[in-house]
């Protein structure tokens, strides 16, 4: 059973879909029917007015493309982090030529808005960056007070929304640049970034005008003469059957469930004696991350040996340190969050 924090498991229905008959994505109006239909959707997940797209590559992309089409050399860019992927904005914006600031707080902490809003007074920048959940610590970060700074000075956000999108609510209202991804929430096959653009956004796109093909956002803008380049057509399909079973369960429902087994699964790793990376307060309603000191790995490869069950270690310095249990999309089932820590039970 895989368990894990994206990829998640494919549900029964998005597979049949995939296994359809597909129309060509670069000649067929209804693949082009298909494709607006899973905009319109996405609008109503994402709860926003802005136009959005849907790119051919797995989630990075999405991250890589907001930073290459708003990003100029020398433009002065606040990266907002306490996390893995926070930090990486940093990295992109750098190797665009930007001038990156950090606003950095330790993993275990929230957000630092009062560091913001000192950064906010001391410098002026044209784009702003940060994670709603950074998956590797199952952290859900509280952006809206962050967001609400930048709307006042006039700073253009970047969000990277992939693991919370479809999950639980995503405050749009400040957000220029919201990025999700098929595999997370969805529970749709990876190789799809989602991407809500606001007008704003366009604006400072087509003033950067990016040299990039694949990792430009403004040939999205406007596809009724075609794609940039061939689309993943098999991909889009399952994304619609996907967005719709979320639909018809209601987003309410589907955010209600994402709590309860998030709840539960925490309930669980507390009998048996398990701490939770970085609180329970602050952890996201998708991922649950376990503080294992040097055993993650090693509880991780017996649950898949003994019990066919996978899960996934942190990341980078904490690679062994964090055991994470997806509890997203398809997999946010109270059930199969008491399987998953009845193995647990055997191997901590």
């Amino acid at each position: 059973m895989l368990m894990t924090p994206g990829p998640t498991a494919v549900p029964p229905r998005v597979r049949d879909r995939l296994s359809e008959p597909m129309p060509n994505p670069d000649i067929e109006q209804s693949f082009f029917d298909t494709y607006d239909g899973v905009c319109e959707k996405l609008r109503r997940v994402y709860d926003t007015d802005d136009d959005v797209v849907v790119m051919g590559g797995e989630g990075i992309l999405g991250l890589e493309a907001a930073i290459a089409s708003t990003v100029a050399p020398g433009d002065d860019v606040l990266c907002v982090s306490n996390g893995l992927y926070g930090d990486g904005f940093a990295d992109f914006v750098e190797s665009y030529g930007g001038e990156p600031t950090v606003v950095g707080a330790d993993y275990t902490d929230p957000l630092d808005v009062t560091g913001v809003e000192a950064a906010l007074h001391e410098g002026e920048f044209e784009v702003a960056t940060m994670v709603h959940c950074e998956t590797p610590t199952g952290t859900l970060n509280d952006i809206a007070p962050v967001l609400e700074l930048l709307s006042d000075h006039g700073v253009l956000t970047i969000v990277d929304a992939v693991s919370s999108l479809g999950g639980t609510p995503v405050p749009s209202e400040h957000i220029d640049i919201n990025l999700g991804a098929s595999q997370k929430a969805f529970s749709s096959p990876p190789g799809l970034t989602t991407v809500a653009v606001s007008d704003r956004a366009w604006e400072v796109i087509e003033e950067r005008d990016p040299d990039s093909l694949y990792t430009n956002l403004l040939p999205w803008r406007d596809t009724s003469g075609g794609f940039p380049y061939t689309h993943l057509g098999a991909n889009v399909a399952a994304l619609d059957e996907s967005l719709s079973m979320l639909l018809e369960a209601g987003l309410d429902a589907v955010y209600e469930r994402h709590e309860e087994a998030a709840a539960h699964c925490r309930e669980r790793g507390a009998d048996l004696g398990l701490d939770v990376y970085p609180d329970a307060e602050r952890s996201a309603p998708t991922v649950t991350a376990f503080y294992l000191p040097d055993e993650a790995k090693r509880v991780r490869n017996e649950l898949e040996a003994e019990h066919d069950i996978v899960l996934a270690t942190g990341l980078a310095d904490l690679a062994d340190d964090i055991l994470r249990v997806g509890h997203m999309g398809y997999n946010a089932d109270v059930e199969k969050v008491d399987r998953v820590m009845e193995a647990l039970a055997t191997v901590v």
